[in-house]
């Protein structure tokens, strides 16, 4: 399918900005949908080689008429805007319906009237709760154990809605974890990393027995530009992950021993989810989008692990892990 103009909305977020820059360089014409600020700051697109590439636009997309103007003109819209930290969805439930349900609505609709040809609306494995067998696959129960998945449930069958009786293009895309260089100081990777950089011998953390299918940032934003390219996988999800899980505790020895560091764990109970609401087990099953893209796993754990900690240690101006903020 060829691509020419594409929206990506939440342009300055972690996966979005990745992905911003992938179509840069695969020569697309980018207009970026990044979240209005006085100060005009364009998160982490503000200091990225591809930003004077790239078309900015600011709003909000909890927003119709920012959305709306958005999806003008162009052919494909990745939508990414949400938010994702699971902790302050139990602080407050209705940011999550009103960000990720009602924008997802202002999406999905705006494009209906545009014509767009392709909208790909970002799922979570967070939807499918813990696992009720691995690894797995699109057919797998969706169980909202927090109000961040419910959410994120509610918005995938929207666009599930809108493809069935509009005939609306849709394609959602479900990343198991993603991790890597501008990850959120809140996820257990960058929280480890941060801590060690910062001198730190006990690392605090919240539950480590849970495990997760860790797929490296680039790699998932060559998921999404291959579904998005296909012809096929209109009207259904497609996970993007690696088919290998690793525990928490598991990985943080991992990191440890990548920077030659000897850490204590101590469990912070600010970070340790309720106890149904912990989600305990994912692996992905891949085989959907290997079978109908040319998309494969690119990057072995230990070597973007090792380019996440690099960038975070040239970065660490920007984290403060004296603080963890939900």
């Amino acid at each position: 399918m060829k691509i020419e103009k594409v929206l990506i909305t939440g342009a300055g977020g972690f996966i979005g900005s990745h992905l911003t820059e992938l179509c840069v360089s695969r020569g697309f014409r980018v207009r970026a949908f990044l979240h209005y600020n006085s100060r005009n700051q364009w998160g982490w697109l503000e200091k990225s080689e591809a930003a004077s590439s790239v078309e900015t636009v600011c709003g909000d997309i909890r927003d119709y008429d920012s959305v709306q103007a958005a999806v003008q003109g162009c052919d494909t819209v990745f939508h990414l805007a949400a938010l994702i930290g699971i902790p302050y969805s139990y602080v407050s439930p209705l940011a999550y319906v009103r960000t990720n349900v009602e924008g997802t609505y202002n999406v999905l609709q705006a494009s209906r009237n545009a014509r767009v040809r392709t909208v790909l609306v970002t799922s979570t494995s967070e939807t499918y709760g813990t696992a009720q067998y691995v690894p797995i696959d699109e057919g797998h129960p969706l169980s909202g154990q927090s109000p961040y998945s419910a959410s994120k449930i509610a918005a995938d069958q929207l666009a599930v809605s809108y493809h069935r009786s509009f005939g609306l293009p849709v394609k959602i895309v479900r990343p198991f974890n993603t991790y890597g260089p501008r990850q959120s100081a809140r996820a257990v990777i960058p929280a480890t990393v941060i801590q060690i950089l910062k001198g730190e011998r006990k690392i605090r953390l919240g539950n480590l027995k849970p495990t997760r299918d860790l797929t490296f940032v680039k790699d998932t934003a060559r998921g999404f530009l291959e579904i998005a390219r296909t012809d096929g996988l209109t009207g259904e999800a497609t996970n993007i992950g690696t088919g290998e899980e690793i525990s928490i505790e598991d990985l943080v020895r991992r990191i440890a021993k990548l920077m030659n560091r000897d850490v204590e764990v101590t469990t912070e109970e600010a970070r340790v989810r309720p106890d149904d609401s912990e989600v305990q087990r994912l692996c992905c099953n891949n085989e959907k989008l290997l079978r109908r893209t040319g998309w494969k796993p690119g990057t072995p754990l230990d070597q973007g692990l090792s380019e996440t900690i690099e960038w975070l240690g040239r970065n660490l101006e920007y984290y403060k892990n004296e603080i963890y903020n939900v």
